[in-house]
C-alpha cells in the first residue's frame, strides 16, 4: 500500500509514533501495526486533509475496507490507530474534532462449529467395537450424544433417573439449570442398554451418573474428550474429533432432515435461535 503523504500527515505521524514509543511505552510490533494502519487511513483519504475528514467519510472508509476482505478484527485494530490518532491531535495540535469517534467495525464472523458429514458420523460410530466394557460405555456415550445433541457436561451429569429407555426419553439439565426432555432414538437405547447391564459390576453404589470412569465414579468432561480422542487414533481417522462435533453433526443432520431450525434449537436447549442458526 503507497501513499503519498503531505507533510503535515507526515508530521502528524511522526508526533503519534513518538506518543507510542514516548508516553504509551508500546511495543515494537504495536507501532509497526499502527503505522500500517495510519497508511492505510491516508491511503483511503487521498488528498483530503485528515483533520477535515468526517464521520461519514470513517464510515465509508470501513466499507470500503469490508468489500476488501478485511476481517472485522482488522478493521477494528484500525479503527482503533485512527482514533488514538485523532485523540492525540485533538490534545497536542488542536484539530476540531475525532470523526472515529462512535464509529464500529462490522462484526468478525464466528466459524461455524465443525461436523461431520452423515456417512462420517455413522461410520465412526458403526466401527466402534464394544467388546470390553469401557468399550460398550464408550459407544453408549457417544451414540446418545449424536442421537440426542447433548452436550459434554450434560452426558457426563445425566443421572439414572433422568433416562427412561422404554419411552426412549431422557430428561436433560443443561445451562442455566434449565431442564428439556429430548429423545434418544433407538440405536442409542440399545448402546445404554447393553452399557447398563456392566454398569453395575463398575458402579460406586453412590453413584447415580449413567457414565462412571473405570474407578466406578462419575466421568468427567475431559476424560470423554481424551476418549474419542484415542478412538480417533484407533480408528485411524484423520478428521478431529471432539464431543462437540457429535452434537454438531447431530443438529446439522436433523436440520438437513427436516428443515425445522425451532425443532434443533429445542433438542439442543439453546436459549435464542441465533445461537441455533
Amino acid at each position: 500500500m503507497k501513499a503519498l503523504l503531505s507533510a503535515e500527515t507526515a508530521q502528524s505521524f511522526a508526533l503519534f509514533l513518538r506518543f507510542l514509543q514516548g508516553e504509551q511505552q508500546a511495543s515494537e510490533h504495536t507501532i509497526k501495526s499502527y503505522q500500517f494502519d495510519l497508511l492505510q487511513l491516508a491511503h483511503l483519504a487521498q488528498d483530503r486533509a485528515l483533520p477535515s475528514l468526517t464521520t461519514l467519510e470513517i464510515r465509508g472508509f470501513v466499507r470500503r475496507m469490508s468489500g476488501q476482505g478485511l476481517s472485522g478484527r482488522s478493521i477494528a485494530r484500525a479503527l482503533s490507530a485512527w482514533r488514538a490518532l485523532y485523540r492525540l491531535m485533538q490534545r497536542d495540535a488542536q484539530w476540531p474534532h475525532n470523526p472515529v469517534d462512535g464509529v464500529k467495525a462490522p462484526k468478525a464472523k464466528k466459524p461455524l462449529p465443525a461436523a461431520l458429514n452423515t456417512d462420517d458420523a455413522l461410520g465412526f460410530l458403526t466401527h466402534l467395537p464394544d467388546e470390553r466394557p469401557l468399550e460398550i460405555r464408550d459407544k453408549a456415550i457417544f451414540e446418545l450424544a449424536y442421537t440426542s445433541g447433548l452436550r459434554v457436561s450434560e452426558l457426563v451429569g445425566l443421572k439414572l433417573l433422568d433416562l427412561d429407555l422404554a419411552q426412549g426419553m431422557a430428561t436433560i439439565h443443561g445451562k442455566g439449570n434449565k431442564t428439556r426432555l429430548v429423545p434418544v432414538g433407538q440405536v442409542a437405547i440399545e448402546a445404554l442398554r447393553h452399557w447398563l447391564l456392566l454398569r453395575v459390576q463398575l458402579a460406586h453404589p453412590n453413584t447415580q451418573t449413567v457414565f462412571v470412569s473405570n474407578n466406578g465414579t462419575q466421568l468427567t468432561p475431559r476424560a470423554v474428550q481424551l476418549r474419542l480422542r484415542q478412538w480417533q487414533e484407533r480408528l485411524n481417522i484423520v478428521e478431529p474429533l471432539y464431543p462437540h462435533k457429535l452434537r454438531h453433526s447431530c443438529a446439522s443432520h436433523l436440520l438437513q432432515s427436516s428443515s425445522d431450525l425451532r425443532a434443533v434449537q429445542e433438542l439442543l436447549g439453546h436459549a435464542s435461535i441465533a445461537s441455533t442458526q
